[in-house]
């Protein structure tokens, strides 16, 4: 099976796409690889195996490479004197395009409608996940726990203090601030600002737990490790992303705690997100459950939460749901134009 990968995009995160996508040419060895570059004016570039180094995108030497566009069930690229149109050969596209453009549901569209099956959360799905305040909207619908919140306008919050500060439709942590007082909160909400106008408080609750699992829908329900987070205050931004093969985690070997955890993961991932590896950030205090974030475009995949990640991406993208053709038989029109002629 040949992958094509999609990344970069008009995001904040354009360079941690930039970096799984990296990873996942390490990590990906008995299938072929193709990659796709989105760079900041949203053109396409396919980008050879060789030239997957992260400074061939900082010095903007990507260029170089072949301009592709898309269109109906592929990608076309022209070369050569006569630049004929060509197609670029894969099996399957993997959305790796992390926060906006990949996760907002744009992508995600854009391939759905031409008909190419790839490996993403589609266009619903990124608008549940992508947005804090639907996804908790979304998880009390199906019987999921969440954490409370509130929505400011100016920093000021009903929550006693420590609080956690969060722009609401932001595909990680940046942004995100604990604050425990006035001073720091006004800081926390001039900080989220920067990156929206949406911004959510959080009371902040010590001693509770971090808990982390991805899966998927393939042939069978597919799930990872369960990883419990070890954190201070939170997983920040260089937590999170600074080591994307995350080479040291701790599994939580509880087997009747992970179930739990999968019963609560099946709920949110039913249809909503099929043809997709999500993976569900969860919070664990006193016996109890509850949904921090849903990441519809983990970093790097998750890959570093599964034993044989490869051979899960191969189930996934043997098993994708096609969307439901529609026929047009006109028979509405028809009926205007008989009842015309009459």
């Amino acid at each position: 099976m040949t992958f094509l990968i999609i990344f970069g995009g008009s995001s904040f995160e354009h360079e941690i796409s930039i970096v799984s996508a990296i990873t996942l040419k390490e990590k990906i060895k008995h299938n072929n690889l193709e990659f796709l570059y989105v760079d900041e004016n949203r053109d396409f570039y396919w980008i050879k195996k060789e030239n997957m180094k992260s400074k061939y995108f900082s010095s903007k030497n990507y260029k170089n490479s072949l301009k592709v566009e898309i269109k109906k069930n592929g990608f076309y690229y022209k070369q050569g004197l006569l630049k004929k149109e060509k197609k670029l050969k894969f099996d399957v596209a993997i959305n790796l395009i992390h926060g906006r453009d990949g996760e907002d549901g744009k992508i995600p569209a854009i391939l759905e409608f031409f008909n190419i099956p790839t490996i993403t959360p589609n266009v619903e799905a990124c608008a549940i996940s992508y947005n804090k305040v639907l996804t908790k909207a979304y998880a009390k619908e199906i019987g999921v726990n969440v954490i409370d919140y509130e929505i400011i306008k100016e920093p000021h919050t009903n929550f006693e203090f420590p609080v956690i500060v969060k722009p609401a439709r932001l595909g990680s942590s940046i942004g995100v601030s604990i604050a425990r007082d006035q001073n720091e909160l006004n800081y926390a909400f001039d900080v989220a600002r920067e990156f929206d106008d949406l911004i959510i408080v959080e009371p902040f609750i010590e001693g509770i737990e971090e808990y982390n699992l991805a899966g998927c829908m393939a042939d069978e329900w597919i799930f990872s490790k369960l990883e419990k987070v070890e954190k201070k205050d939170y997983l920040d931004f260089e937590k999170k992303y600074m080591d994307f093969s995350r080479k040291e985690i701790k599994i939580n070997q509880d087997l009747d705690l992970r179930d739990k955890f999968i019963k609560e993961f099946k709920k949110i991932y039913n249809k909503t997100f099929q043809n997709a590896l999500i993976r569900c950030d969860f919070f664990y205090k006193d016996g109890k459950i509850y949904l921090n974030e849903i990441n519809p475009i983990p970093g790097s995949m998750a890959n570093y939460l599964f034993d044989n990640f490869e051979n899960v991406l191969e189930r996934l993208g043997k098993n994708l749901k096609k969307e439901k053709k529609i026929n047009i038989d006109f028979a509405y029109i028809n009926k205007i134009q008989s009842a015309k002629g009459k």
